[in-house]
């Protein structure tokens, strides 16, 4: 005879590193979701807006079963080994979980560190339930598709998990984080939501091919308009982000989720991801039909503005595309973030020259384009990255010192190259920025000097970064 009362669940403490953004940890958020809530407490702790998070995970690991947390490679890496070296130090039996895109590219040399006892590979809601149920039950990993662990000192990595349709899972439950404190640091009530994973396309600087074989699962429109909906009528949200990779990836589906949104009387702004390709093809009954549903800006990744060099990256796509998108984009009031790559191997330097022109050209077109300019960094699992592969980092401590949105240029990139770079990007940002009485001198200059592309002698340069160092991004 049972009493009734239900039994103690077990607790798992999922982290998300320091970083500078602050979107929402829309990765636990699904896996953590995807537990079941009769037999797991799910706690999430992020470090971006806690006040200690190091204080916090210490004291939540206490009788928990399993710690996770979220890999982004890059300067993500340095935080989260802190924690994971002090949760190890404080609770030796506690085994630990590292999953997110650094496992997803290294399943068994993230294991290399101690603090980590198990990785997690590629899409993690299934994975992960899997591997706390037996934790739970005292059962061992064997056979569990997507991780990689440490059985008596030997390295296993089990098959790969296939990628599963997301209308499989439950949707991501908000109440596992304090929504409104994340738009008090937003400083804006935006929400923050994946609706589809994955992504078709080949380019080769890219390590999505490698972590989901150019496969894509998104949720249906008329699922996602539930939810969406739901979340409207209880945060009352004024913009919706989505952080898919290739949000317009089927326009039919894009067309739904707007007439979802447009039927259920949804009031936000909202943006997503777009590629060239897909703008031009899209039909102007679905674009407008973006704008009535509240599109306000698209990301749309360029790389290159060279011909030559959009098909060495296996790009697929052209730059007249980008420029349609551009006429597109302005003709609908649009905002868009076009960014770009420079510093691939082997680009030459008319290469560089096409995307600087291209940059350019862009931002005469409308005030609300914006042009970021990036250096190429070797995403491990790329095919480009396979002939830099002697330069880049080998154990999760020298990975922590890889910046790959802020840092350098790589080796192969020449000075010359490089000055001429940082010197364009300091000027064009300065000079389209938003105009305030205290930037309008320095602005006027800035003009100025991209009109005339004249960059020598950067004394306006030197004297902002000197007064205001640029903070690491990733």
């Amino acid at each position: 005879m049972t009493s009734g009362k239900p039994p103690n669940r077990h607790k798992i403490v999922l982290y998300n590193p320091m970083a500078v953004f602050h979107t929402m940890p829309l990765a636990l958020l699904a896996i953590g979701s995807n537990l079941d809530r009769s037999r797991f407490d799910v706690r999430i702790v992020d470090a971006r807006i806690s006040k200690d998070a190091k204080a916090d995970v210490l004291r939540e690991i206490e009788g928990a079963l399993c710690f996770g947390v979220t890999l982004l490679t890059g300067r993500p890496i340095a935080d989260a080994l802190k924690i994971l070296r002090a949760v190890k130090a404080k609770r030796p039996d506690i085994t630990t979980v590292a999953g997110g895109w650094h496992p997803s590219l290294f399943r068994t040399e993230t294991l290399a560190e101690a603090s980590i006892d198990v990785t997690v590979a590629g899409q993690g809601e299934g994975t992960f339930a899997e591997l706390v149920e037996r934790l739970a039950d005292g059962e061992s990993f064997a056979g569990i598709a997507g991780v990689a662990y440490r059985d008596e000192g030997k390295v296993i990595a089990n098959p790969p998990r296939q990628l599963v349709a997301m209308d499989e899972f439950p949707p991501p439950d908000f109440d596992l984080i304090p929504v409104e404190q994340y738009f008090s640091f937003k400083r804006r009530r935006q929400l923050d939501y994946i609706a589809s994973i994955g992504c078709n396309y080949r380019c080769a600087f890219c390590a999505d091919p490698f972590v989901y074989g150019r496969n894509w699962k998104g949720m249906s429109p008329v699922l996602l308009g539930e939810e969406i909906s739901k979340l409207w009528a209880r945060y009352q949200f004024t913009d919706l982000n989505f952080q898919d990779e290739t949000y317009f990836t089927h326009q039919h589906r894009v067309a739904a989720i707007c007439e979802q949104f447009l039927s259920r009387g949804l009031k936000f702004s909202w943006a997503g991801t777009l590629r060239a390709d897909q703008a031009v093809r899209l039909p102007e009954e679905t674009w407008r039909l973006c704008v009535q549903s509240g599109l306000r800006r698209v990301l749309v990744g360029v790389e290159t503005g060279s011909s030559a060099m959009m098909k060495k990256i296996w790009k697929d796509t052209t730059v007249d595309a980008v420029l349609e998108t551009a006429s597109k984009c302005r003709s609908h009031g649009i905002a868009v973030i076009f960014s770009f790559i420079v510093g691939f191997p082997g680009e030459t330097d008319d290469e560089v020259e096409d995307t600087l022109t291209l940059v350019n050209t862009l931002r005469a077109m409308s005030p609300r384009f914006e042009t970021p300019i990036f250096y190429y960094k070797p995403y491990p699992g790329s095919p480009l990255a396979d002939h830099v592969k002697d330069q880049v980092p080998a154990s999760l401590d020298e990975w922590a010192n890889f910046d790959y949105v802020a840092g350098a240029a790589g080796p192969w990139v020449s000075p010359a190259v490089h000055r001429r770079v940082e010197r364009f990007k300091f000027y064009n940002r300065m000079a389209w920025g938003p105009e305030t009485p205290v930037r309008r001198p320095l602005q006027h200059i800035a003009r100025w000097r991209t009109r005339n592309d004249y960059y020598a002698f950067p004394v306006e340069k030197f004297l902002v970064e000197t007064l205001r160092p640029a903070e690491p991004l990733s």
